[in-house]
């Protein structure tokens, strides 16, 4: 009985350590070496008839080692590239030998693979022109031939489990495309779709996965993998980004390589061993080997790099430094190898955009490999995180406006200054439309930049616009930096007048605006929101739309904010009178406004002014400011 006792516990303990080890993000050395000791699989050729294509067909199956026919096999349906056919697997790729050896390692679910000519012609061989249209189409056409023909062939020559959770279908480069089309097609007959490089015949994201509802039921594992130097990885992106946005549980698998079997093999490596097994999407993030270089890195830069859970890979080059780290918020310790690079990897970073900084030996420096924006009272590096809900400020196939430049002297400052206009699409040719503004400000340490290269202002406004979900208007980004002193009442009694004696005119002299309170707006973040509360307030008579976005005025102890709230409580009627928006927002209990803004809504509920509330999480962030935006711009000129 003890050593019964003792068998179980082993056996347990093994089955916890099996399944509690740390994920294999790629092939060790020698997996897809011959290995003479271990029991190995056979390879036969069979011969189907087509009746989509109107003959006798080949294929290649692997059957496992010790195939018996008293056993059902759940099946894969392994495709090849535009210039290979049944052989390119065998011939490049020893699936045999890399299935093998995962079976001696007990990594594998016994199945049954299935390689067959994905050219479904007549003359189905590689040869002459392998990109002559008929052989373009004879690739589509194979998904009749391997539903209708090759698939019930299989299933009666063969002990196979039938069932779409027992099926899988993956392919490389045009087997790629054909894997996705096919799989993501037929739902009903797969449930496990693998795309290695696939390549341009992969449908577009929308018609791959038209309902991501279902796809979300119905996949057991959607798996996308390319070589980071490959020319093709664009297609996998696309489909890894469509399918991140609707938030389908899928692995996007990146490592170092190009179009070849190096990579292929590898990828069949990782994607076999997790068929026909329990899976769960939580860890699907865990797999890749690299990240996606980051939309705010400079040409050609490979690093930063984003990881699919959001973490942040770093590498750079740094070999007389003693200490390197990134401060995005917090600060993380890069690790430097003998050939002088630095690397290592962040936590899960928030969506949208962030500043960081490199920290070089103490001292705080842009990245070189990163686009720089004006922030933090600098240039400074900055980082755009992936966001599943950031469709709003994505760039879409939809009429776009244009953003200005416009360069004006302020006798109130005494020195040329500038703002950026948006003007929507159409401005131009609509000679006789006249258009609302929205003055929009910045917060501090930033300036007129901030709202069009931060705060994807044109992107917001043109999806909008094309829906029909906001007015067409001018979006006038001020530089809201008037006094190098201290921010109290005069410096904002300057901006005041810098709004109301140069910018407003400067712009209806310049454009076409409508000049009057009900076409006007102002709103601003941070500093741009108190700006926008001492101005905006004092002239209600000239904006009827006020917006302030993380901010508030300071407590009781700030002479402009105690002098602003007896004008507030002398003038509440005409203030709600005027005023048909007053719009207030907080990046939630984490935006270091928070209290500020609470406390001030207080004194305009005992003032009975008249508000609008609403929170977004997420701190004191540009994520938070571009969708307050969003949902200002919807509310005004209505």
């Amino acid at each position: 009985m003890n050593r019964l006792i003792l068998a179980i516990a082993a056996f347990c303990m093994a089955y916890i350590t099996g399944h509690t080890q740390a994920i294999v993000t790629h092939a060790p050395q020698g997996f897809d070496s011959l290995r003479n000791e271990i029991l190995h699989g056979k390879i036969d050729t069979i011969q189907y008839t087509s009746k989509t294509v109107g003959t006798k067909r080949k294929a290649i199956v692997y059957t496992p080692p010790g195939y018996s026919k008293k056993t059902r096999y759940p099946v894969l349906y392994l495709l090849h590239g535009i210039g290979g056919d049944e052989k390119e697997w065998l011939n490049g790729g020893t699936p045999q030998v890399i299935l093998d050896n995962l079976y001696a390692a007990g990594k594998l679910a016994p199945m049954i693979v299935v390689m067959p000519n994905g050219r479904a012609m007549k003359d189905d061989r590689a040869t002459g022109n392998i990109m002559a249209p008929d052989k373009i189409q004879a690739f589509a056409t194979f998904e009749q031939d391997l539903l209708q023909d090759l698939i019930p062939f299989v299933e009666k020559q063969y002990p196979v489990l039938t069932d779409r959770e027992h099926r899988a279908i993956a392919g490389l480069s045009m087997g790629g495309g054909q894997a996705l089309n096919f799989g993501l097609g037929n739902l009903d007959r797969f449930a496990w779709v693998g795309g290695f490089s696939s390549a341009p015949n992969t449908r577009s994201p929308e018609l791959l996965v038209p309902d991501p509802e279902i796809a979300k039921r119905q996949l057991r594992l959607l798996w996308i993998s390319c070589g980071d130097n490959d020319n093709l990885i664009s297609f996998s992106k696309r489909t890894h980004d469509y399918l991140y946005e609707n938030k389908v549980p899928h692995i996007y698998y990146i490592e170092p390589g190009v179009h070849d079997f190096k990579v292929w093999k590898n990828s069949l490596y990782m994607f076999s061993q997790l068929l026909f097994k329990p899976i769960h999407p939580n860890t699907f993030t865990q797999y890749t080997v690299l990240g996606t270089p980051a939309t705010t890195n400079v040409r050609n830069a490979s690093f930063p790099q984003i990881l699919p859970d959001n973490r942040v890979g770093f590498r750079l080059k740094a070999p007389q430094a003693q200490r390197v780290q990134i401060d995005l918020g917090k600060k993380y310790d890069l690790i430097k190898d003998t050939a002088g690079y630095w690397t290592g990897t962040t936590d899960s970073i928030g969506e949208g955009f962030h500043y960081y900084s490199l920290l070089i030996d103490g001292v705080a420096v842009a990245d070189p490999a990163s686009e720089t924006f004006y922030g933090m009272g600098r240039m400074a590096a900055g980082i755009e995180i992936p966001f599943a809900d950031g469709a709003f400020y994505a760039i879409k196939d939809v009429p776009h406006g244009d953003v200005r430049i416009k360069r004006y002297f302020s006798p109130i400052t005494n020195s040329w200054r500038r703002c950026f206009v948006y003007t929507p699409p159409g401005y131009d040719s609509a000679t006789n439309q006249r258009y609302p503004v929205l003055y929009l400000l910045h917060g501090g340490g930033e300036d007129e930049r901030g709202w069009s290269a931060q705060g994807k202002t044109d992107l917001i406004l043109d999806n909008l616009i094309a829906a029909q979900q906001a007015k067409p208007m001018l979006v006038v980004m001020m530089d809201g930096n008037v006094s190098s002193g201290t921010f109290n009442e005069q410096s904002l009694r300057t901006f005041e007048n810098e709004l109301m004696r140069v910018a407003v005119p400067f712009i209806e002299k310049n454009y076409r605006t409508i000049a009057n309170a009900e076409h006007r707006a102002l709103a601003g973040l941070s500093m741009g929101g108190i700006q926008t509360l001492y101005a905006g307030i004092n002239n209600t008579d000239q904006f009827a739309y006020l917006g302030v976005f993380s901010s508030g005025w300071f407590g009781g102890k700030q002479p402009a904010a105690e002098q602003q709230y007896a004008f507030m409580k002398q003038s509440a009627s005409k203030i709600n009178g005027n005023l048909k928006q007053f719009w207030i927002s907080m990046g939630g209990k984490e935006d270091i406004a928070y209290n500020n803004c609470q406390n001030m809504l207080a004194k305009f509920d005992e003032m009975q002014i008249k508000y609008n509330y609403s929170e977004y999480p997420g701190g004191h962030t540009w994520p938070v400011w571009r969708n307050n935006l969003y949902k200002f711009a919807q509310l005004l000129f209505k």
